[in-house]
């Protein structure tokens, strides 16, 4: 059993990055993060731009693996920078109440 397992690929053992947020109608945002196989996505950082690409806010997801911020004014994005290849980038038309 244990020679099967670690004949499996890596990607079996990968885990995906999930990240949601959403318009709080106060003038905030609420953002919550985590990954696929259940671990917690506690201080990854949350990265804030605005519509230029210009990073204006650098958060950190709480011990629960969310944030709450004041929403940008104008074209803004929000990313999820768990490392390479676990990055999710949510444009600021895709958060909704």
């Amino acid at each position: 059993m244990v020679i099967g397992f670690m004949t499996l690929p890596l990607t079996a053992m990968a885990h995906t990055p999930l990240f949601s947020c959403f318009d709080n109608a106060d003038g905030t945002i609420y953002c919550e993060g985590g990954f696929s196989d259940g671990s917690t996505a506690a201080g990854v950082p949350v990265i804030v731009k605005n519509g230029k690409g210009e990073e204006i806010q650098r958060l950190v997801l709480s011990r629960t693996s969310d944030v709450e911020f004041e929403k940008p004014k104008g074209n803004y994005s929000v990313t999820f920078d768990g490392g390479e290849g676990h990055s999710i980038e949510i444009p600021g038309s895709q958060i909704f109440e």
